[in-house]
């Protein structure tokens, strides 16, 4: 039996009655798989116990294509029966499921920073047909579940050139899928990264209350993924700090003189006063458009690397949080194990030590 979370009356309930509140990301498992650790042992029903024992209501799942089907095109069945019976093990803990496609052949967040193909997605009409048929195949294996146990994230962070190719792919795969699934709840991420900037966007089919809308923060970039290799900000190794500006006005020109121009946008607010009222600021056009529409809100990725200093990085969580919670905005954080996630970070090919405590208490300050 699935838990009932009492949220604000100012919180939009959807119909399919799918209620979440605070959730982790179950990543680098059906996706982004990185050989950290057999597969069999990086997540386990344990882990589910474990999430909801500290007071999680639910995880976020993303999956991978190159995961969950073979490079025929075929499903991968052994990885859609992994899929299941982790959908299985949650709902056993009480946890409800948003399951994410991540990433797919012809679409990847980073394709551009991480030197890989470029995506194909949006001017490629086979590969838009390809998409759908993802989602027919994942319809088909997963609607026999309970509308208010299981939700679907149609794409993980879209980066189109502009927001109408996004539009219209969202709204085609949301009329296929409504033919055979009328009450299940759609997470509806906006373009280029989910910026929360962008949810003004998105056109959102008008009437249906099982959406529900979708960012991700990961501002300011330069102290929350401080030295991360996958990024060009990887460059600077200098001190950060928070709260407050994340460098001073010198080192941010310094940094411009010594790395490029290009360097400007990527970090144009690392020397703003950050804080709980700045992080808020972030996310106003977010708040404001789902407010507007009568729509719960959700932030489905957050995190600050454990390369910050560790002052400062849960001072970052701990103001992040209180924001979500001060708005009733729904999370999760990114992510449950990984580099930013809240068990001990060991390092490359090596299971997560143990769980940061702190780290969870200020993540889940009521329980």
């Amino acid at each position: 039996m699935l838990p009932t979370i009492t949220r604000a009356a100012t919180v939009p309930q959807n119909p399919a009655g799918f209620v979440i509140q605070r959730g982790t990301n179950l990543s680098h498992w059906l996706s982004q798989d990185f050989g950290w650790a057999p597969r069999d042992q990086w997540i386990t029903t344990e882990d589910m116990r474990f999430i909801a024992k500290q007071g999680f209501d639910h995880v976020r799942l993303p999956i991978d294509e190159k995961e969950l089907w073979l490079p025929n095109g075929q499903p991968n069945n052994p990885e859609f029966d992994r899929m299941l019976k982790a959908i299985g093990w949650c709902r056993e803990a009480g946890l409800r499921v948003i399951v994410d496609l991540h990433t797919i052949n012809a679409h990847h967040f980073n394709a551009a920073n991480e030197g890989m193909a470029a995506n194909t997605l949006w001017t490629d009409p086979k590969a838009q047909e390809h998409f759908l048929g993802l989602w027919r195949e994942l319809s088909a294996r997963l609607r026999h579940l309970p509308v208010d146990a299981v939700a679907y994230e149609f794409l993980n962070e879209a980066v189109a050139d502009n927001a109408e190719d996004w539009n219209n792919l969202f709204l085609r795969c949301y009329k296929l899928l409504r033919a055979t699934e009328p009450n299940r709840v759609f997470i509806m991420g906006a373009n280029r990264w989910q910026m929360p900037e962008n949810i003004p966007l998105l056109k959102v089919p008008e009437g249906d209350k099982n959406i529900i809308l979708s960012f991700h923060t990961y501002s300011p970039m330069l102290l929350t993924h401080y030295k991360a290799d996958w990024v060009p900000l990887k460059v600077y190794t200098g001190p950060v700090q928070y709260p407050g500006p994340v460098v001073d006005k010198a080192t941010f020109e310094k940094i411009i003189q010594t790395y490029g121009e290009s360097m400007r946008e990527q970090i144009s607010n690392t020397t703003e006063n950050w804080g709980p009222a700045r992080l808020r600021q972030e996310y106003e056009p977010a708040i404001r458009r789902a407010r507007e529409l009568g729509l719960q809100l959700y932030c489905g990725e957050f995190g600050c690397l454990p390369t910050v200093p560790r002052a400062a990085r849960l001072a970052y969580y701990r103001d992040i949080v209180s924001v979500f919670e001060a708005e009733n905005i729904a999370w999760a954080n990114w992510e449950y194990k990984g580099d930013f996630g809240v068990y001990e970070w060991l390092g490359l090919k090596g299971l997560a030590g143990k769980p940061d405590t702190e780290f969870l208490r200020i993540l889940l300050p009521k329980k």
